[in-house]
C-alpha cells in the first residue's frame, strides 16, 4: 500500500535487455526492465516518477518477468531492483479510490498476493536489491524475497495506518520475517526501520554501503550460480514447506527429501566429485541418477 502523504513524510547490469513489459509508465518507458546475463536475471522496477508503485499493470509486468522461461537451465537466480530513490512505495492509491469499483480493488490485491507467493514458489532464489525507501506493499515485496541486500540509506515502513488503510496484506510477509512485536510496532505506528534495524530484526540479509550494493548482490548471485539448479529448487521448495509444519513433521518431510536428493543426478555427481577431489559438473536436471 503506497500512501502518498505518508511517503512524503518518510522521504525527505551491462547485459542487453531480454524483454520489457508491455505496460508503460508516463513517457512511454516500460514499467519493468528484464535483463539476463551469466544465469542472473535482473528485474528492474522502472517507474520512478510514480515511486515504482505496484499498480495493477506493474504487478502484471513483474509477474511476467518472474515467470519468463523460468524452467530454463540458463536461469539460476533473480534479482529485483528499482530505478530512482524509492525502491517501491507499495500500491498505487489512485487505483484504490472510489473512482474504481470493488471488483478492481479485489483484482489488485489478488494479483499482488499471487506475485508475492509466486516469488517463494519459483525454482530459483530471488534477491531483493534495495537502494532506497520500501513502504507498504514495497516492504512486503522485500519481505517476500528469499534474500534481501540493502544499502545503508534504505528504509522500510508500513505507513498505511496513517491514511486509514491498515497494511493487512503486507503484514502477512512482515509477520513471517520479523519478530511479532517488531512487525506490529511497524504496522501500528507506520514508523520506518533503518537499514541496520531491518538487518538486526531479520527483514534483510545484509546491509552494505551504497557503492558496494551491486558488487555484493552480484557476489551472492554468482555464488548461487555455482550450485545445481535442481538441487537448489528442491531445497527452496522444501524449506518453505517445512517452515509451516511442527517440528516432528518438519523432520519427517526433510528426511525424505534428503533421500530424494540423493537420487538426483546432481546429488550423486556432487558426492562423487567431492570424493574424487574435483569440481562437480552439474546437469541441472530433475531426473534421477541411473
Amino acid at each position: 500500500m503506497a500512501a502518498a502523504a505518508a511517503l512524503w513524510r518518510l522521504s525527505g547490469p551491462s547485459a542487453r535487455p531480454l524483454a520489457a513489459a508491455c505496460s508503460s509508465a508516463a513517457g512511454g518507458a516500460p514499467l519493468t526492465l528484464r535483463r539476463q546475463s551469466g544465469g542472473v536475471r535482473n528485474i528492474i522496477l522502472n517507474n520512478p516518477g510514480r515511486r515504482n508503485a505496484l499498480s495493477l499493470s506493474m504487478l502484471q509486468a513483474l509477474k511476467e518477468d518472474l515467470l519468463h522461461d523460468v524452467k530454463s537451465k540458463e536461469l539460476r537466480v533473480i534479482v529485483i531492483s528499482a530505478e530512482g530513490p524509492v525502491f517501491c512505495s507499495g500500491h498505487d492509491l489512485k487505483e484504490l479510490s472510489t473512482q474504481d469499483d470493488v471488483k478492481h480493488h479485489t483484482q489488485v490485491f489478488e494479483v499482488c498476493a499471487e506475485v508475492m507467493t509466486l516469488i517463494q514458489r519459483l525454482p530459483v532464489p530471488v534477491i531483493a536489491k534495495v537502494n532506497g525507501l520500501a513502504t507498504a506493499a514495497g516492504c512486503q515485496l522485500v519481505a517476500s524475497c528469499d534474500i534481501a541486500v540493502a544499502s545503508e540509506k534504505s528504509r522500510f515502513a508500513t505507513p498505511g495506518v496513517n491514511i486509514g488503510l491498515f497494511c493487512s496484506t503486507p503484514a502477512v510477509a512482515l509477520g513471517r520475517s520479523l519478530p511479532r512485536k517488531v512487525a506490529l510496532e511497524m504496522l501500528f505506528t507506520g514508523e520506518p526501520l533503518s537499514a541496520h534495524e531491518a538487518l538486526m530484526h531479520g527483514l534483510v540479509s545484509k546491509v552494505v554501503p551504497e557503492d558496494k550494493l551491486e558488487e555484493e548482490t552480484m557476489r551472492i548471485s554468482h555464488k548461487i550460480c555455482e550450485s545445481s539448479k535442481s538441487v537448489l529448487a528442491l531445497g527452496k521448495a522444501t524449506f518453505y514447506r517445512q517452515m509451516a509444519q511442527d517440528l516432528d513433521t518438519a523432520y519427517k518431510i526433510t528426511s525424505q527429501v534428503m533421500v530424494d536428493n540423493l537420487t538426483l543426478r546432481d546429488g550423486q555427481e556432487g558426492i562423487e566429485a567431492f570424493i574424487q577431489k574435483r569440481k562437480p559438473v552439474w546437469s541441472h536436471a530433475q531426473d534421477e541418477k541411473k
